[in-house]
């Protein structure tokens, strides 16, 4: 197997000066399974494209195990590429579609199909492998696709949002076994998504990207205990962090309703030299209903079986703002219910109110 490195890679797209991608500077370990999440726009499938050689890179260089594949063809590079479309050759059967790239890189027919129905085996594709596309459902097509990378066991695999097509329960089920075949082969694995929960659910470590720009690259744990910024914070955790601009009293505190939180003193003097304010975060499990709080008014109420989201607009020095608080479903609230809102203080995140940084308390 191999590692990956991103050596300030650049890409700029003719007609634009914006980059595409933004010296990007990544680090992917050998055996890691890395998942590059964002908006869309963000970079992160030109970034897969760069490290397989279907775009060039304009500026830095690409590694894989060390070795400089930037001015490489895709075919020069020992990678396998999973595509949302899986891009299977209709006129070939399962068996036939796995083993193509060991008969492109001619091992013996005998071979090809002994590696080609292993490969079945572990992805649960056994009774289908005389079986054309045509007549298999979305997720086998997919798992027939995934095959024909593993067969020939690559140096890197680079997956290109390959659940998109699949109904919500079956990528669940996918998600699971995509994990377990990365484990299973121990390949370092690049795999692209726009989904931040299959991102947390899928990555060792997730690196988010915005403009063409890497904002954070951790385990999904650390992403969503410390973002680095609004937008990781805005992005990673379903429903979104509550972000709320508070100017800081003269006390160094914050008010939110009826709620004062006395600010860490570093955090207080790098609010006071910025302008006076300070962005606070507050996850939707770190609001409470209660009887004093936050005054606000329910909009939508989303029950999900035993927890529920309830979503509310609140009034900050004048100014709407939307809030997300989770609950049990038995005591969530009704809409159009006017309810107060509890935040916890010590869960709350500080973040610079002009570039969005993390404040970090001593």
């Amino acid at each position: 197997m191999a590692d990956v490195r991103y050596d300030r890679a650049s890409k700029i797209y003719a007609g634009t000066d914006v980059a595409a991608v933004n010296a990007l500077e990544l680090h992917i370990q050998d055996g890691e399974f890395m998942v590059l999440v964002g908006p869309s726009g963000s970079g992160k499938t030109t970034a897969l494209r760069m490290l397989a050689g279907l775009e060039e890179v304009d500026a830095g260089s690409v590694l894989i195990g060390g070795r400089d594949v930037t001015d490489l063809p895709p075919k020069k590079r020992d990678i396998a590429m999973v595509f949302q479309n899986y891009a299977l050759y209709p006129y070939l059967s399962v068996a036939e579609n796995i083993a193509f790239p060991l008969r492109v890189a001619r091992v013996r027919k005998k071979d090809r199909l002994r590696r080609a129905a292993e490969v079945a085996r572990r992805l649960g594709l056994e009774e289908y492998l005389d079986r054309k596309p045509a007549q298999l459902s979305g997720g086998q097509r997919q798992r027939v696709a995934m095959g024909r990378a593993i067969v020939r066991l690559p140096q890197v695999f680079l997956m290109d949002e390959p659940l998109s097509n699949l109904d919500a329960k079956l990528r669940v089920q996918m998600r699971a076994d995509i994990a377990a075949l990365q484990a299973d082969f121990g390949v370092t694995t690049v795999y692209v998504t726009h989904d931040q929960s299959e991102a947390m659910t899928l990555g060792h470590r997730v690196a988010v990207l915005h403009n063409g720009h890497l904002q954070q690259c951790d385990t999904p744990r650390a992403l969503y205990d410390r973002p680095a910024n609004t937008f990781v914070a805005g992005f990673i955790g379903s429903p979104a962090m509550n972000l709320i601009t508070l100017r800081v009293g003269t006390d160094d505190d914050i008010s939110l309703g009826h709620t004062t939180i006395a600010l860490p003193q570093q955090i207080a003097a790098h609010a006071a030299a910025d302008g006076g304010q300070v962005v606070i975060g507050l996850r939707p499990e770190s609001l409470r209903l209660a009887a004093d709080g936050v005054p606000a008014r329910v909009e939508v109420v989303e029950e999900l079986g035993a927890d529920a989201f309830v979503f509310c607009s609140a009034s900050f020095d004048g100014e709407t703002t939307r809030l997300v608080a989770r609950t049990e479903a038995r005591r969530a609230p009704e809409r159009g219910e006017r309810v107060a809102l509890e935040p916890v203080s010590e869960d709350a995140h500080y973040f610079d109110a002009v570039s969005g940084e993390r404040l970090a308390a001593p």
